[in-house]
């Protein structure tokens, strides 16, 4: 599986790089924060939401410390799509939020 520390994506997404970040986090958690941009779909949504994400398109895999996102990450591949975790996680993010 690919991964990439929160300060990579940082930096990619200071470039103002085209970014699909997907935050697999619950709602409380989401709403103490996220990354601007990124996607919401709590990881237990992930099968029932698949509709919304594109097999062409590479994602970046968030949550709070890097456990959950690599699940996440893991079930996505076997489902055929190209996705990244981020390492670490929101914990280990030093960039704005929204």
């Amino acid at each position: 599986m690919k991964e990439i520390t929160a300060k990579e994506l940082e930096q990619k997404q200071n470039t103002r790089e085209k970014l699909n970040i997907v935050d697999v986090r619950e709602d409380e958690e989401v709403a103490m924060g996220k990354i601007p941009g990124a996607k919401h779909i709590p990881l237990g949504q992930i099968p029932a939401r698949l509709n919304e994400l594109d097999k062409q398109e590479h994602y970046y895999i968030v949550c709070r410390s890097g456990g959950r996102s690599s699940n996440a990450c893991q079930f996505l591949i076997q489902n055929g799509y190209n996705v990244t975790n981020m390492a670490g996680g929101m914990l280990d993010w030093e960039g704005e939020v929204e």
